[in-house]
């Protein structure tokens, strides 16, 4: 199910998914989280996407958490709160499981749920005006352990507390400090730098990224859950491919090699 509040865009081996909810800051409802996640296996499951960034319509907001308006309706039982709960962690499952490089564009506001989105990518560049919080505190909310756990692997243990603590809204220079996010760029340059971003991930060898982001993801398990026999499989996988045989001949050869991804 895509709404006309998730918009997909593909350029080439680049897919786009925009939160169209300008008017509320991109604020999220239970359709645009089950949306999202269409979007997300409709673009992962494509054998010409290499990428998925994720990005908030207008220039005001990447996602400023939920939309609040809707809980009256979405959110009025034991059983709609169980049911929209349910829709938000199979959009991050989703999306943190996907397994091409994924990337936050965020511009303005990345609060609460926001937040949230941008932590289940890979990367996260932001523009100088982008604000960042999780205000659970400000509003008596309660936290799972499992839904602070990807803050505390990105961040840190303090960090995480700091944020929770104080509910306040950090500056985009804060996140870069806490790690929070990978890069900080000028909101007039932020586009355009990602899209250029992305093109140079889109360059490089897709199984080298795979087997790279599955290890990363297997490495945050515990060391009892890990698979690590895919993890080797993977790497295999990678020296026996034509794209292994294509980077050692555009090296020798001196050229931009082409990768086909087998």
């Amino acid at each position: 199910m895509i709404t006309d509040q998730i918009i997909i865009t593909k350029d080439g081996s680049a897919g786009k998914i925009t939160f169209n909810n300008p008017q509320r800051h991109n604020a999220m409802s239970l359709e645009m989280w089950r949306g999202g996640t269409t979007a997300i296996q409709d673009l992962s499951s494509s054998d010409k996407i290499r990428t998925i960034s994720l990005k908030g319509a207008g220039d005001k907001a990447f996602v400023a958490g939920a939309d609040i308006s809707k809980f009256g309706k979405e959110r009025n039982s034991k059983d709609a709160i169980a049911e929209y709960n349910d829709s938000v962690r199979i959009f991050q499952d989703t999306l943190i499981k996907a397994q091409i490089p994924t990337i936050a564009e965020i511009n303005g506001y990345c609060i609460g749920g926001g937040l949230a989105i941008a932590l289940c990518c890979d990367l996260r560049i932001a523009a100088k005006n982008s604000r960042f919080a999780v205000p659970a505190a400000k509003l008596g909310l309660g936290y799972a352990a499992n839904g602070i756990e990807r803050l505390m692997q990105i961040v840190g243990p303090s960090f995480a507390m700091e944020i929770f603590y104080t509910a306040r809204q950090f500056s985009s220079d804060e996140a870069l400090t806490m790690g929070l996010v990978n890069r900080v760029i000028e909101n007039s340059e932020l586009s355009d730098y990602c899209d250029n971003y992305v093109n140079i991930i889109e360059n490089n060898a897709p199984l080298t990224i795979k087997a790279v982001k599955t290890a990363v993801n297997e490495n945050l398990k515990s060391y009892s859950d890990r698979n690590l026999d895919l993890c080797d499989e993977m790497v295999a996988a990678c020296f026996n491919s034509k794209d292994y045989i294509e980077g050692q001949a555009a090296f020798m050869e001196k050229r931009k090699p082409v990768f086909i991804g087998s």
